[in-house]
C-alpha cells in the first residue's frame, strides 16, 4: 500500500503547474493587470467576479467565495479526489508522483487501453450510420424519439450482428487481440482465439469524468437476453465506480446545481434531448456510495428519479439507506417518483420537462424515511410511538453527526411523543498529525480580543507569502489552545523552510488539517487595504499578537505560576530570571 503523497512533490508540482492554463480551459479569462479575470464556473454570474492569480498560483471568485490551487481546481471542476487531481495535473506536466518511504501506486500506463476504446467507440458510431445492418438500429432509435443529433453527441453507436467486427477492426497481432480482452471488448474461446463481447446491439460508450472512453452499454435490438450487456470489469472501468452521463454534467456549460439519478441509459439520453442535462445513471446496479461520492463531489443536492410502483418504492428505500452515512450537513438527497408504468424516457417524450422542473413532486430524504416508517406503526398507540423509534434509531444512527442528524433525532421526538437520543455511531480515531514545532503560548487577555488580530495576520500572510521574514522574531508561546495562533505559526514555519511558497502551494499545504477551513474562511474575507500598505499592517499585527502574549505570560506571574523557559523567547526568558524567588512567608 502506498503512503501518502509527499509535502515536496505537492510544493514541484505546484510551481512547474500554470494554474492560468488549467483554469482557462474551462473558464475565458482575460488579462487584468497583473490577474486575470472571468465568469466563475462555479455559480452564475454575468459580471466577473472571478480572479486568477499567475503569481499566488491561487484563484478567487469575490462573488461565491470559491477559491484554491491548481489541485483545488481540478478537484472541484471536474470532479476528482485529491490523489486523482495530483496524478491528473503531474500526467499534464510530465512529473512522476511521489509517496512518502519511497512507496508509489502501480503506475501502469493504460494508453493503449484508452485507445482500443476510443477507436471501438469510433467504429459502433460509423457503423451506425453506414453498415449494411444499420436500419433496424436506427428505426429502433427513431422510434424511442431520438435524433441523429442527439446520437453523435452522446456517441451512440451499432455492434452488427457479427462475431469479428472489432476483432478484424484492430486485431491483426496477437498483442492487440490481448489488448481488447483487456478492454472487455472480445471473449477468449474455450479452444483458442476470441470472438467479440457485442453483437446486435445499440452500443453506449461510458466515459469517465474526463470524458474517457472506459466501457460500453449494449442494448439488444429485437427479442433476446440480456436486455443489457455492460462491459465487464477491467483495470479503467468499474460499474460501483462510474455514471452513464457524468461527463457530460461536468463538462456542461454554467454551473450545475444538483442532479437527477436515473436508471437507463437511453432515461439520460432523451432527458438531455428535452433541455435537462443534469441527469446520469447507474450501469445496471443498486447505487453504491462510491457514485453518490463521485456525485456528491460535483453537485450537493441530489435527486432520484424512481418508478413509483412498488419495485420502485423498494429502490427507492435501498438508495436512502445507502446515501445515510454520507448525509453531511449541506448536502441534500430527494427523491421524484414517476406515474405508474412511466419512466423518465417515456413520460418526457409524453409530458415535457414539466414533471421533473416541479418541486411539488419532490419529496426530501427525511420525509420519505419517515413516511415509509410510520407506515410500519400505529402513531396512535404507545406500542406504536415506541416501535417506530426502535425502526428509525438504527437509521438516524447511520447519519454523520451534525446539525442534518440533530433535526432527524429531534422530528423522531415529536413524531413519538418523547425524547428520544440516538447513540452516536464510534468514529475511527483521526490520523495522528506531525506536531508543530515551535511552541507558542495562546494570548488570553480579558477584554478586547486578539482573534480579529490573527484574522488580519493571517490573511495578509496567505495573499502575501513575501511578508514571512517579518515574524521571524515572534516569541515562543504555546498555540495549543489558539487554531488561529497555531495556523499563522504554521504558515510562518512553512514560509522559514521553503520561501518560495505560492499562496496555492500553502493552502495544499494545510490540506486535510485543521486548519485548512479556518485558512479558507479568513480568505473569504475582504481585505480594505490596498497591497501597498499589507507589510507595515502585517508588522503592526504582529506586534500586538506580542503585546497579547506579554501580558498573558506576566498574568501568569502574578498568579505564582512559573511558566517552563523553553516556552519563552531570549527577553521573556531574561525577565523570568530577574524576578526574586517566591516569598515563602
Amino acid at each position: 500500500m502506498a503512503g501518502r503523497i509527499t509535502k515536496s512533490f505537492i510544493d514541484q508540482l505546484l510551481v512547474r503547474t500554470d494554474i492560468v492554463e488549467i483554469v482557462s480551459r474551462a473558464v475565458q479569462l482575460k488579462k487584468a493587470g497583473r490577474d486575470f479575470q472571468g465568469l466563475c464556473p462555479f455559480h452564475t454570474e454575468k459580471t466577473p467576479s472571478f480572479t486568477v492569480s499567475p503569481d499566488k498560483q491561487f484563484y478567487h471568485c469575490f462573488g461565491c467565495g470559491a477559491h484554491g490551487s491548481a489541485i483545488g481546481f481540478v478537484m472541484n471542476h471536474d470532479g476528482l479526489a485529491f490523489a486523482e487531481a495530483v496524478h491528473d495535473l503531474a500526467s499534464r506536466v510530465g512529473l512522476t508522483v511521489e509517496y512518502e518511504g519511497g512507496s508509489a501506486l502501480p503506475s501502469e500506463n493504460y494508453t493503449a487501453l484508452y485507445g482500443v476504446l476510443a477507436e471501438a467507440e469510433r467504429l459502433y458510431a460509423r457503423l451506425l450510420r453506414d453498415h449494411p445492418q444499420r436500419a433496424h438500429a436506427v428505426d429502433y432509435l427513431k422510434r424511442r424519439g431520438l435524433t441523429g443529433e442527439i446520437a453523435k453527441r452522446f456517441g451512440i453507436g451499432y455492434a452488427p450482428n457479427n462475431w469479428d467486427t472489432i476483432l478484424a477492426a484492430q486485431g491483426a497481432s496477437a498483442a492487440q487481440q490481448a489488448l481488447l480482452m483487456q478492454a472487455g471488448l472480445t471473449i477468449e474461446r474455450d479452444g483458442g482465439g476470441y470472438y467479440d463481447r457485442f453483437r446486435d446491439r445499440i452500443m453506449f460508450p461510458i466515459h469517465d469524468r474526463r470524458g474517457r472512453c472506459i466501457g460500453f452499454g449494449g442494448r439488444i435490438i429485437d427479442q433476446g437476453e440480456p436486455k443489457y450487456l455492460n462491459s465487464p470489469e477491467t483495470p479503467v472501468f468499474h460499474k460501483r465506480r462510474e455514471l452513464y452521463g457524468l461527463n457530460h454534467v461536468v463538462k456542461a456549460p454554467g454551473p450545475v446545481s444538483r442532479v437527477l439519478i436515473v436508471e437507463g441509459y437511453l432515461d439520460v439520453v432523451a432527458l438531455a434531448q428535452h433541455g435537462i442535462e443534469n441527469a446520469v445513471a447507474t450501469l445496471g446496479t443498486a447505487t453504491t456510495p462510491e457514485q453518490l461520492e463521485q456525485l456528491f463531489r460535483v453537485v450537493p443536492d441530489l435527486v432520484f428519479c424512481f418508478d413509483g410502483d412498488a419495485a420502485g418504492k423498494r429502490a427507492s428505500w435501498k438508495a436512502l439507506e445507502v446515501a445515510l452515512p454520507l448525509m453531511q450537513d449541506g448536502r441534500r438527497i430527494s427523491f421524484l417518483f414517476l406515474p405508474q408504468g412511466q419512466d423518465p424516457d417515456s413520460l418526457v417524450r409524453s409530458a415535457g420537462t414539466a414533471p421533473f422542473r416541479d418541486p411539488a413532486n419532490v419529496i426530501g430524504l427525511s420525509e420519505h424515511l419517515f413516511q415509509e416508517l410510520v407506515k410500519q406503526t400505529e402513531l396512535e398507540t404507545l406500542e406504536g410511538r415506541a416501535r417506530l423509534a426502535a425502526l428509525a434509531r438504527p437509521l438516524i444512527q447511520k447519519v454523520p453527526t451534525g446539525t442534518f442528524r440533530q433535526l432527524l433525532v429531534e422530528h423522531l421526538g415529536q413524531l413519538a411523543q418523547t425524547q428520544v437520543s440516538v447513540p452516536t455511531t464510534a468514529l475511527p480515531p483521526k490520523p495522528r498529525q506531525e506536531p508543530i514545532r515551535a511552541q507558542l503560548a495562546a494570548p488570553r487577555r480579558r477584554g478586547k480580543s486578539v482573534q480579529p488580530v490573527l484574522d488580519r495576520a493571517i490573511s495578509l500572510l496567505l495573499r502575501d507569502p513575501s511578508l514571512a521574514p517579518l515574524g521571524n522574531d515572534l516569541p515562543a508561546m504555546d498555540i495549543t489552545s489558539n487554531p488561529k495562533l497555531a495556523l499563522l505559526i504554521t504558515l510562518l514555519e512553512q514560509l522559514r523552510e521553503t520561501p518560495t511558497l505560492t499562496t496555492g502551494a500553502l493552502l495544499e499545504g494545510l490540506r486535510g488539517m485543521p486548519q485548512q477551513t479556518i485558512a479558507e474562511e479568513i480568505l473569504g474575507q475582504k481585505v480594505v487595504l490596498g497591497p501597498e500598505h499589507w507589510a507595515e499592517e502585517f508588522k503592526g499585527s504582529l506586534a500586538q499578537i506580542m503585546h497579547h502574549a506579554r501580558r498573558n505570560f506576566f498574568g501568569k506571574l502574578l498568579d505564582g505560576a512559573t511558566p517552563n523557559p523553553r516556552d519563552l523567547g531570549p527577553a521573556a526568558r531574561a525577565r523570568l530570571q530577574q524576578r526574586p524567588p517566591p516569598d515563602k512567608h
